[in-house]
């Protein structure tokens, strides 16, 4: 009991709550515009869905990067956990935050958007296009959240990144979905599936919007922390001179 005391305590409570708020509006935002399309007739279509989800990501993003890195997906609060750029502790934290809010958020869209509409829509549930196997949407979720995770370390979490809040984050995003969107829905984040597939009753994907964006982010973030990170390179370099004074020692005693 006295462990489970000490570990609430060290958990940032200013941060998850940040992420709730920040990952509510990414799916209330998200399911919005796709509804909204439906009841437009598709009047702003795959592009207006992209916008409707890249610029809630850049708003809020920016809006929480002070407090809490401005994770909202638990693609990326995994990536920074591997890269060790957050604990164990505050990373459940996040990612059981940002599932909460997810799911509170599609709750909410209920009611605001007509239940006809949302059964259309399949509550904004991402899933594979028409005709594409599992196999080939799973391969395009690791592809996607790979780029998103990369760009969220080089522009957000590396102290040498331009200081532009989150409109890089956000625009990759809208990116993503455009070329993604048609094929697997484009989540790039296990809480923008889970909200909506658990408000519907539908989690048939839920494996593959699990697997999919996590391996992407680890990947990112491995990536990034043991090549392009400023102390990975300096490890590296001082790796390769520790081997090249290794060598001529070695020469040496030979002589």
């Amino acid at each position: 009991m006295t462990s489970l005391t000490t570990s609430l305590k060290k958990m940032n409570y200013k941060a998850l709550m940040a992420e709730f708020v920040g990952t509510f509006a990414l799916i209330f935002i998200g399911v919005s515009t796709i509804a909204a399309n439906e009841i437009s007739g598709n009047a702003s279509g795959l592009v207006g869905i992209a916008l409707g989800h890249g610029l809630t990501i850049a708003v809020m993003v920016s809006a929480t990067a002070a407090i809490s890195g401005g994770h909202l997906n638990p693609a990326v609060t995994f990536g920074a956990w591997l890269a060790r750029k957050i604990d164990g502790q505050n990373a459940l934290g996040y990612i059981g935050f940002q599932c909460l809010a997810a799911f509170m958020a599609a709750n909410l869209i209920k009611l605001t958007v007509p239940n006809s509409v949302l059964h259309d829509i399949a509550m904004g549930t991402p899933g594979p296009g028409s005709g594409i196997p599992a196999s080939m949407a799973l391969a395009m979720e690791v592809v996607l959240t790979f780029f998103l995770v990369f760009v969220v370390f080089g522009t957000g979490i590396d102290g040498r990144a331009p200081k532009v809040g989150g409109l890089f984050i956000g625009l990759t995003v809208a990116l993503d979905i455009l070329a993604g969107g048609p094929i697997s829905g484009a989540a790039m984040n296990p809480a923008r599936y889970l909200g909506p597939a658990l408000a519907s009753g539908n989690l048939e994907f839920f494996w593959l919007y699990l697997i999919g964006p996590l391996m992407g982010g680890a990947i990112a973030a491995l990536m990034y922390y043991f090549v392009f990170q400023e102390s990975a390179n300096l490890y590296l370099f001082s790796n390769k001179m520790n081997l090249s004074s290794a060598a001529k020692q070695r020469r040496s005693s030979r002589r």
